[in-house]
């Protein structure tokens, strides 16, 4: 008698997200294309936070639609992780998943990590708001970049605030210097102060 053996099928990616009942961790190292079961879930309220090298039209409309998307310059391993329970990895064939405790809370604490140092990519900025960044990125005071900007002290302030609040930035300087890390500074913005610098 011959037996035939017939190989186990590896459950697909959306088969795995639609069991998803609280959240999903997404770490990709390229275009992040999402999938009809995100925005499923997501209508579901299943909380997402997607980390990736690049805020893409698709992460936008992914963001709109209510997931958290950071961006870090790289990220070394591909990742989806669902409710704390499953660590899924890309395979040669469909996706390759692991609910194995110390495999998934190594996924998790990668993730949180990187999350930590990401910045929000919902953080799109206007012309001005680039401006800004980049005279705090050169070093200007609130007084130099409100008579540079033309617009009062005040106003610079409170948009400081802000911008430091949506980067996760400690100092004014810091945000300057994040923005110029991802390359969101103003291309017409000065590099050189015009007022006084911060000592």
């Amino acid at each position: 008698m011959t037996t035939i053996l017939i190989a186990e099928r590896r459950p697909t990616t959306d088969a795995l997200l639609a069991t998803a009942a609280a959240e999903v961790l997404v770490l990709t190292s390229r275009v992040f294309v999402p999938r009809a079961a995100d925005y499923r879930n997501l209508r579901r309220g299943v909380r997402y936070r997607v980390l990736a090298p690049a805020f893409t039209t698709q992460l936008r409309k992914l963001a709109l639609a209510g997931a958290e998307v950071r961006t870090v310059p790289a990220i070394s391993t591909d990742a989806v992780v669902i409710d704390r329970t499953t660590a899924v990895y890309p395979a040669e064939h469909g996706a390759a998943p692991f609910r194995l405790l110390g495999v998934v809370t190594t996924a998790v604490e990668h993730f949180q990590r990187l999350w930590a140092t990401a910045i929000p990519a919902q953080s799109e900025f206007g012309d001005r708001e680039r401006e800004l960044l980049s005279l705090l990125a050169a070093g200007h005071t609130d007084a130099a970049a409100a008579e540079e900007l033309g617009v009062s002290v005040r106003t610079v302030r409170r948009s400081v605030a802000d911008l430091m609040n949506r980067l996760g930035a400690r100092s004014r300087f810091m945000a300057g210097a994040k923005a110029a890390h991802h390359g969101w500074l103003s291309e017409s913005g000065s590099t050189e102060p015009a007022g006084r610098k911060v000592a």
